[in-house]
């Protein structure tokens, strides 16, 4: 009777023992994760304990390379940007070296690291910051990155960023991440050094309110200087009716061969995000497979891409697009219910096969239309781009809405909507000659080409690189 307790007894025991063995087990996994931790941030930052972790593991330092920025340091002191007492931060993959330059510099208190997405430290900590050209320059988010730098640095605080771009427009993208820092200086540098040439310096200061911010005044948007001459550059529009009306610009391959995207004449980097919207996008391949995704050089960037397309018979493709926001509804000025005419071209004389949507009604007016319709959603197009995106994102529109793009682009001027466009490729249509016959005008479209040559030049002059599509 005594001995019949000592098997529960052994078995609290083994429990006892188990539980103690998993507690022992994530102490010393959270030990481990600790050091890990430890060990990576003293290898990235500048710390005693990191020049302990370099100094045993004997890490190779590229003296050339430190005496590339100890010149560079040195002339910022020289300039009142930096001084042997500021609180320094040295942003850069090249972190040792930077590091030893600062040491040599003078600088007494500096932390250097090699992160380009976020910083493990307090707000307004430094009074200066340093970037390299390895750090802004690839950033995979550099306006988070840039928000960083600005929440870390103090009021008043110099912000020295270097990087590999040198035309105006990615230049202006980078200041626009900064719209709280006042340009001090902007200049060329020569580093002598074989991993860091064509360097562009730029000197920003932190200052408390924002000073960069485009506005767009009485219908018409504030275009930079380096806008127009984009614009300039471009190809020249064709004022000149194509003597055959079956052929639009678009299908004439030496037309678009000869176009001159925004990305083949500058650099597209430091925008918020990348944005592709194909308003009248009809099926997958009618564009964005067949010319976007193979076509346009998009420099590598992560575009998000908008097919807008009321047609049904197209939906049901755009569901295994996964990359692809389909948006199931017809552009237009307000959010309301239309009619589209539905084309339809005859292969025999009893057969006929839908061609997609035609011409665009809005309900409160087409009560009195006879033709074959149907009906549809309309939503607010100038809306939903003014509240989607904004000035810092690069926007690229292609617009094919068989004339509805005349309301669509003075609903866009009015609210401002035009101005965040960066790229546009718009088909106007117009009363071309019906079915390439001579002498006979289509009563289709209200507008003719000269109106045509109107709206492509008005979008011009308001900052948009718009081609004929």
């Amino acid at each position: 009777m005594m001995n019949q307790p000592l098997l529960p007894t052994i078995a609290t025991i083994i429990h006892t023992i188990y539980r103690r063995k998993v507690i022992l087990r994530l102490l010393f996994s959270g030990i481990v994760l600790f050091l890990a931790t430890q060990i990576y941030l003293s290898t990235t930052t500048n710390t005693t304990a990191g020049a302990r972790y370099r100094k045993s593991w004997k890490l190779e330092i590229d003296d050339l390379i430190v005496q590339c920025y100890t010149i560079v340091f040195q002339n910022l002191i020289d300039s009142g940007f930096l001084t042997g007492d500021s609180k320094t931060l040295a942003v850069g993959t090249q972190f040792l070296e930077l590091t030893g330059a600062l040491n040599e510099s003078g600088v007494k208190y500096s932390k250097t690291t090699k992160r380009n997405d976020w910083l493990p430290y307090d707000n307004h900590t430094f009074d200066v910051e340093f970037c390299t050209h390895t750090s802004l320059d690839y950033s995979l988010n550099p306006s988070g990155f840039s928000s960083e730098l600005s929440r870390t640095l103090k009021p008043d605080g110099y912000l020295i960023i270097h990087t590999e771009s040198k035309d105006s427009y990615s230049l202006n993208s980078l200041l626009d991440l900064f719209d709280s820092f006042k340009l001090i200086r902007s200049r060329e540098i020569d580093i002598r050094h074989w991993s860091i040439e064509g360097i562009h310096e730029i000197v920003l200061k932190k200052q408390n309110k924002i000073l960069r911010r485009r506005r767009m005044i009485a219908g018409s948007c504030s275009v930079p200087a380096y806008k127009k001459s984009l614009i300039q550059d471009s190809e020249p529009l064709v004022f000149k009716e194509p003597l055959n009306p079956c052929i639009s610009i678009k299908n004439n391959f030496e037309n678009v061969k000869n176009m001159r995207y925004l990305p083949l004449m500058a650099d597209i980097s430091f925008k918020t995000q990348y944005v592709y919207i194909d308003v009248g996008a009809k099926s997958y391949g009618s564009s964005i497979g067949s010319w976007f995704k193979k076509l346009y050089p998009k420099q590598e960037k992560p575009f998000k891409i908008f097919a807008i397309e009321a047609d049904k018979q197209f939906h049901e493709e755009y569901k295994s697009k996964k990359k692809i926001t389909l948006l199931p509804y017809e552009p237009w000025v307000r959010n309301e219910s239309l009619f589209f005419e539905i084309n339809r071209v005859s292969n025999g004389p009893n057969e006929e096969r839908g061609r997609g949507m035609g011409r665009v009604q809005s309900a409160q007016t087409s009560s009195s239309y006879m033709g074959d319709i149907n009906k549809i959603q309309g939503f607010d197009f100038a809306d939903w781009m003014k509240n989607s995106f904004g000035e810092k994102d690069f926007v690229v529109v292609k617009m094919d809405v068989d004339g509805t793009e005349f309301d669509l682009i003075k609903k866009m001027i009015e609210n401002g909507a035009i101005c965040l466009i960066d790229e546009m490729f718009l088909e106007c249509h117009y009363d071309r000659k019906q079915r390439c016959s001579d002498g006979e005008r289509s009563s289709r479209y209200q507008n003719g080409y000269e109106e045509c040559m109107k709206l492509y030049s008005s979008l011009r002059e308001k900052g948009v690189l718009v081609h004929q599509w």
